[in-house]
């Protein structure tokens, strides 16, 4: 079936497709109105020597940097994703779902806190609490190592949390799947109808057209017949006995004598 027919199938049978595609457009509608945009708010912060090790280096944190803090980066974000964390959030006033974790191809201690909700200003205001949860959960850890003040690591935020920003692509991909799968249907709800039509309309017998009715019929009739002798082992014996051997020879000669 090449194109040509395919188009030809969906314009003989319009009154199927076309009820499909409406229902597929409420359909695309209906996710449109129903699936909420997201936003993402997010914040970049860094970790800090302690003010001890920043000694030799005018006290400049920037300028001394130890892979032990990409560790304890690595950790605190650990902590932030878990359970305990959650509910801690979530009474501090966090809405939505928050992340943390080192931020991509980073060649130092930076972590990313991010937040996604369906509301800009709680998403918003949910990412500020979380960078302050991430310093205050930073000393509670070396608080509980008895780590004096002077030599605890410190945090610093890089980047503020960011206007959130709309997440489309779950809701586009929803929309898609929607109208690819109604689209879908309807096609092949309109090729079922068409091939129901055609095996009604070819019932598996030939039907003669207008004046083959005669000669199919003396055909058949002959048919039947010679269906008939050959079914039958005397009729050779009766055509013998019925026209003997010699007597179109015998007709010939009286017809020609004067």
């Amino acid at each position: 079936m090449d194109l040509a027919e395919i188009w030809r199938v969906m314009r003989r049978r319009w009154y199927v497709l076309l009820p499909g595609l409406l229902i597929t457009a409420a359909l695309t509608a209906a996710v449109y109105l129903l699936v909420p945009v997201e936003y993402r708010s997010q914040s970049t912060v860094t970790l800090l020597n302690s003010k001890k090790a920043t000694v030799a280096f005018d006290g400049n944190p920037f300028l001394s940097t130890q892979a032990s803090l990409t560790g304890m980066a690595d950790g605190l974000a650990r902590n932030l994703n878990s359970d305990d964390a959650k509910k801690d959030l979530k009474s501090l006033g966090l809405t939505g779902v928050h992340e943390a974790k080192i931020a991509d191809n980073a060649l130092g201690p930076y972590m990313w806190l991010s937040v996604v909700g369906t509301d800009q200003a709680a998403v918003l205001k949910s990412d500020e609490i979380l960078t302050k949860y991430a310093e205050k959960r930073l000393l509670e850890f070396q608080s509980q190592q008895s780590v004096t003040p002077d030599a605890m690591i410190r945090m610093a935020t890089i980047v503020p949390p960011q206007k959130p920003e709309a997440q489309t692509k779950a809701r586009l991909q929803f929309l898609i799947m929607a109208g690819a799968l109604g689209f879908v249907l309807s096609l092949v709800a309109t090729f079922f109808v068409e091939a129901r039509r055609r095996r009604g309309a070819s019932p598996g017998k030939h039907r003669p057209a207008p004046g083959e009715g005669a000669d199919s019929g003396e055909g058949s009739d002959s048919g039947e017949g010679s269906d008939a002798d050959a079914g039958d082992p005397t009729a050779t014996l009766r055509m013998t006995v019925a026209q003997p051997a010699g007597s179109g020879a015998a007709g010939s000669r009286t017809a020609g004598s004067p």
